[in-house]
């Protein structure tokens, strides 16, 4: 079976590369991250899964565009719900590139992080692969999150501390932003 795999950044492809290859899947992966702001950390995490990917033997389909006003047009004014437009913009292009490159189904990293909001990940999954009549490949990769934390520190991987939209990264930094979070 013939996998596309989203990936939001190396680190993240650790555990689920080494579950699915150990399912004897045949893993591609693909990153398209156009929530990742500002550029040059876009550009940090792309580097990170490019050493990543030369370590694993791991084909990466790398989307060049960078439309980060498509992300920032679809989360205005409804900053509460970014994280659903945001997982559907990434699992939407994720989908319509694994129907054209004929895989049977395609999976997200996003799933391993115990910081997103996994059931939301899984139900949008669901939706797009619906309409793009691919499955989608749900796995619950969270046990593997601190084995992935800890071989990424071993490989030397860039690790960001955010995940990646600007409302994170402020949430990261300002007090205010935390407390008003719901």
């Amino acid at each position: 079976m013939k996998v596309l795999l989203h990936i939001c950044c190396g680190p993240c492809a650790i555990y689920p590369l080494k579950l699915l290859r150990s399912e004897n899947l045949e893993v591609h992966g693909f990153f398209f991250n156009p929530n990742i702001h500002p550029y040059a950390e876009y550009q940090r995490r792309r580097e990170a899964l490019e050493q990543f990917a030369a370590e694993t033997r791991l084909s990466v389909i790398y989307d060049e565009e960078y439309p980060v006003e498509e992300f920032f047009r679809r989360v205005v004014y409804r900053e509460s719900l970014r994280c659903r437009f945001c997982y559907h913009l990434r699992l939407e292009r994720t989908a319509a590139v694994a129907r054209r490159g004929r895989f049977d189904a395609f999976t997200t990293t996003l799933l391993v992080s115990p910081f997103q909001q996994h059931e939301l990940i899984s139900q949008t999954g669901e939706a797009v692969a619906a309409a793009y009549q691919i499955p989608f490949l749900y796995r619950d990769f969270r046990p593997g999150f601190k084995e992935g934390v800890e071989l990424s520190r071993t490989m030397g991987l860039y690790r960001q501390q955010y995940c990646g939209c600007l409302y994170s990264e402020k949430e990261r930094f300002h007090r205010c932003s935390k407390a008003k979070r719901g």
